[in-house]
Parts: C-alpha cells; sequence; structure tokens
C-alpha cells in the first residue's frame, strides 16, 4: 500500500496516537504523520503510507488553513482552553467590529511569533512541554511566521460580554502557532485570550471534503477498498514549482543526475519536483550549492517507473 491517506483526526488523540492506531488498522508499520497536531485540534492530517513517507517533510512545509475560535477575557498555560487560567480581565466595555477586523489586519502578513512553553519545539535538547510539565521556565526562540490571510466569521457589529468569543479563520505559513495568533488578537484588542477551539480544513492541496475518519477506513479495509481514497505522492507535490522533462533524461534522474536549471525555474527558490511527461514525480531537485545554473537531486522518489 503506498500514497497519502487523508485522515480527519479526532478531538483527544495525538498525531502519533493516529499513526499507531493506522499501523494496527492497516497492517502495515511504514507509515508517517505530517505535521504534529494538537490533542484538541480536529481536522485535516495527512498520513503518508510506504514509499509516500519520503514526502511527508514537502506536505508538513506546505501552507495550512483553519477555522478556530478565540476567547477574550482570561489567558491560560497552554494557550488554549485545555490549561490552567494564567490572567482574567473582563471585557468592561463594548468592541466594535472594526477594533477586531484592525486587530486581524494589523496580524497578517509576516508576523514575529514566541512558540508557548506548552510545544513541541526544542530548546537545548528538550522539547518546551518537557520544561513545561517541570514547571521550568525557559527562553523561547521567537521564529518569524507568514500570515497570508485572517477572515472573520461572525456577522456581529458589536461584541458584548465579560468574555467575548468569535471565530475566524486563517491561511498561513508552516511553523504558525494558532493557539499564540489567538493570544495575539486578544493583546492587540487590550486583553488576555486563549484559543478555545481549533479545525485544520486545509494541508497542502487536502481538504476536509478528502478525509476519512478511522471508522471508514476500518470499512474500506475490510472491503479492500483502500486503494480507492488514497492520493499519488503527486498530492504531496502540488505546491512546488514543477520540471517536466522527457524519458530520456528520466533515466538520468533516477541515477541521480546533476541537471541544468531550466529558464523558467531559476529564480525559484527552495524545492523543485523533476516529473515525466506523464505527470510523475521521480525526484527533488534543489539548486546546486557550488555550480550555478545547475540542480541536485535531494530525494530520488522513483526510481523504478
Amino acid at each position: 500500500m503506498e500514497g497519502i491517506l487523508p485522515l480527519f483526526k479526532p478531538k483527544g488523540m495525538t498525531s502519533h496516537d493516529c499513526v499507531f492506531k493506522l499501523r494496527k488498522i492497516l497492517r502495515m508499520k511504514k507509515i508517517g504523520h505530517t505535521g504534529t497536531l494538537d490533542p484538541d485540534v480536529t481536522g485535516v492530517l495527512p498520513i503518508c503510507l510506504g514509499r509516500a513517507t519520503k514526502v511527508a517533510e514537502y506536505i508538513t512545509d506546505a501552507g495550512k488553513s483553519y477555522e478556530g475560535e478565540v476567547t477574550i477575557g482570561f489567558s491560560t498555560t497552554t494557550e488554549d482552553a485545555s490549561g490552567e487560567v494564567v490572567e482574567r480581565k473582563d471585557v468592561t466595555a463594548p468592541i466594535a467590529r472594526n477594533q477586531i477586523m484592525d486587530a486581524l489586519q494589523s496580524l497578517t502578513g509576516e508576523i514575529t511569533q514566541t512558540p508557548p512553553m506548552f510545544s513541541a519545539v526544542k530548546v537545548n535538547g528538550k522539547r518546551l512541554y518537557e520544561y513545561a510539565r517541570q514547571g521550568i521556565e525557559v527562553e523561547r526562540p521567537s521564529r518569524k511566521v507568514t500570515i497570508y490571510s485572517i477572515e472573520l466569521l461572525d456577522g456581529r457589529k458589536m461584541f458584548e460580554g465579560e468574555n467575548i468569543t468569535f471565530r475566524f479563520r486563517v491561511a498561513c505559513s508552516k511553523g504558525t502557532y494558532i493557539r499564540t495568533l489567538a493570544v495575539m488578537i486578544g493583546s492587540e484588542l487590550g486583553y488576555p485570550a486563549h484559543m478555545s477551539e481549533l479545525v485544520r480544513i486545509q494541508s497542502a492541496s487536502l481538504t476536509l471534503d478528502d478525509c476519512l475518519t478511522f471508522e471508514e477506513i476500518e470499512e474500506r479495509v475490510e472491503k479492500g477498498t483502500m486503494d480507492e481514497v488514497l492520493r499519488p505522492m503527486e498530492a504531496a507535490l502540488s505546491h512546488l514549482p514543477k520540471f517536466q522533462i522527457s524519458d530520456k533524461v528520466a533515466e538520468k534522474v533516477k541515477n541521480g543526475a546533476v541537471l541544468t536549471i531550466p529558464d523558467h525555474l531559476h529564480n525559484t527558490k527552495g524545492p523543485i519536483a523533476v516529473e515525466t511527461e506523464a505527470g510523475l514525480v521521480l525526484a527533488i531537485y534543489e539548486h546546486h550549492p557550488r555550480k550555478p545554473g545547475m540542480m541536485k537531486p535531494v530525494k530520488v522518489l522513483r526510481n523504478d517507473q
């Protein structure tokens, strides 16, 4: 079995839990997930099976979209609903729609985030959540991420109450913490805040509509119809720039040949998908560090096609 399985991750399971369960259901070991989703988060979790595990990192690097809910009025240790309350500040005056829109606009584009203490980011070889569980506060490395768009999913003109909750949709780059974004939205409005709910609605080219539940996967395993729902490796690479080659060059690519960068890709950065005329991606290339105008293979994905 080989390909990308779009799983709907249920609440209460870690991404690793999902892989463990799928290994039992599918009776195979070579399975990998594509970026961690917190236990409280549901939604799109692309799972790579067999040879497709080679492209897991490219799904992880692709953009993501989420629908979330931010609650204004108190913050938590984990920046989401599962943590203990850290700070409270009741909302004493109504917040106008345009204030929220301004806050969202100010956080669109490239922003700097500091990962939450309860996160998988490593500091000195140890994950932040391990320090947090021991009650140790360490300096966290800030990172630049890109918020491509934020949309307010609430039609109210005025928001009132001691705690105010509203939904939003966000498209963002790899490495964005939506929990932290919720806290930043609150900060822009002058209040402590946290993320009270989150669903990932898209990862790379895969959406909620593509996803299967564990129950649906089990049914398909019983019926022997899993192949009908598996996406090819190309689904994980749709966001990469493409270089189409002839069958003659394909033989060289399978053997790891260095190639001349085509004119239309000279100004690109990052990985390039090298594909056959039939649209099969044979390898991932990158600009050669020592040979200007050339590119070298990072991964050969298919050498038997």
